[in-house]
């Protein structure tokens, strides 16, 4: 098998891949995050159609420009905003259009009217002009594609601090996949283009492939297994956002002193009496209703009387319980310690623990003398 066919093989494994994984993520079988996975199965069939001349080239035995088709060439345009839009429904699945989201149909419009132009000019009736369209065309397309890759990967580092406002344990919702996915994108078709722009691109071809195959499968692996990042509940889902947004703000004083002091004085008795920390699935609704408090009451309470998020004053209680087990129990495992502690796997137990103390929980137990 030489270059070519090898090429022509991988081609066919990523189209063939994307169109897959696009069907289910639109029938979305576990039924979990439902706008988010509508709108990315629908990002992954517009990708899918980034190679669908060259599918259309080995089926035809002929040379197929499906995407200088000018509905197609509009169509994929689109691609970097679904992708937004779908970072955007993981993030806060309550969020709604409004009328102001029009603006996301401005560079669209102008990119169609760009389309329109090619469309009709030609080279040699004015090459001046239609070399100045060419430019507008590739940097439309660039702007679109880095603008909105820079606002998701943005948009996911603002809902990786959010989550840690109500859950102790964010592995698993904190989004790292499309983090990692939108930075290897971006390097790779910054690449791309620059070696475009200078050299024979076909030459890279077969390498930058390899390189979406591998990404494509890594989509597949995480995406599929990402679980519901918030209640399904419809009421505790809109508690949960709001109080996300209020943390961004300077917060209002909600409760008087004595109150927050009398909440304060509740919390740390429930942590050192029921220890509701060990429960590997805590969150702030858990928490709050032990303690009979609202949960907006309850944030404010460890935001500012503990000038912490919930996230950390959980996990220092699940920390000094793990230390106390390093210390104390020669038969359990890092594993099984993480687990009594109320970690839900032993990499978070890792970070946290290194997070917090500067030492691996192995580090930690060695320099204990056990």
């Amino acid at each position: 098998m030489n270059t070519a066919e090898l090429n022509n093989f991988i081609v066919t494994l990523i189209y063939g891949s994307l169109v897959l994984l696009s069907l289910l993520k639109l029938t979305n079988p576990l039924k979990v995050n439902k706008k988010a996975n509508l709108w990315f199965g629908i990002f992954l069939f517009l990708w899918s159609t980034f190679w669908l001349d060259e599918i259309l080239s080995l089926i035809t035995h002929s040379v197929v420009k499906v995407n200088s088709i000018l509905l197609v060439a509009f169509i994929q345009f689109f691609t970097p905003i679904v992708f937004f839009f779908s970072v955007l429904f993981y993030t806060n699945p309550s969020f709604k259009f409004k009328l102001s989201d029009v603006k996301y149909l401005i560079l669209p419009v102008l990119f169609f009217v760009i389309l329109l132009i090619r469309k009709t000019e030609t080279y040699e009736s004015r090459p001046d002009f239609f070399e100045t369209i060419e430019v507008f065309y590739i940097s439309l397309i660039l702007f679109q594609a880095l603008f909105y890759t820079g606002l998701s990967y943005f948009t996911i580092r603002k809902h990786q601090k959010k989550i840690q406002q109500f859950s102790a344990n964010t592995e698993g919702i904190d989004l790292n996949w499309l983090e990692y996915i939108i930075l290897v994108l971006l390097s790779v078709n910054i690449v791309y283009v620059v070696y475009n722009l200078f050299y024979n691109s076909y030459s890279l071809n077969l390498f930058i492939n390899l390189i979406f195959l591998s990404v494509i499968y890594f989509v597949a692996y995480y995406s599929l297994k990402q679980r519901e990042i918030y209640p399904v509940e419809q009421k505790q889902r809109e508690e949960l956002i709001t109080i996300e947004a209020e943390t961004e703000e300077i917060k209002k004083k909600l409760i008087s002193d004595d109150e927050l002091i009398r909440i304060k004085n509740e919390l740390e008795k429930a942590m050192a009496v029921q220890k509701p920390y060990l429960d590997s699935e805590l969150n702030l609704i858990k928490l709050s209703e032990l303690i009979s408090v609202s949960t907006h009451h309850l944030s404010y309470v460890i935001n500012t009387g503990f000038q912490k998020n919930f996230f950390q004053y959980v996990n220092e209680f699940r920390i000094d319980h793990a230390k106390k087990l390093l210390k104390e129990n020669q038969k359990l495992s890092i594993l099984g310690i993480a687990y009594e502690s109320g970690f839900n796997s032993k990499t978070s137990f890792n970070t946290t623990f290194k997070k917090l103390t500067n030492q691996t929980p192995s580090e930690f137990k060695n320099s204990s003398g056990l």
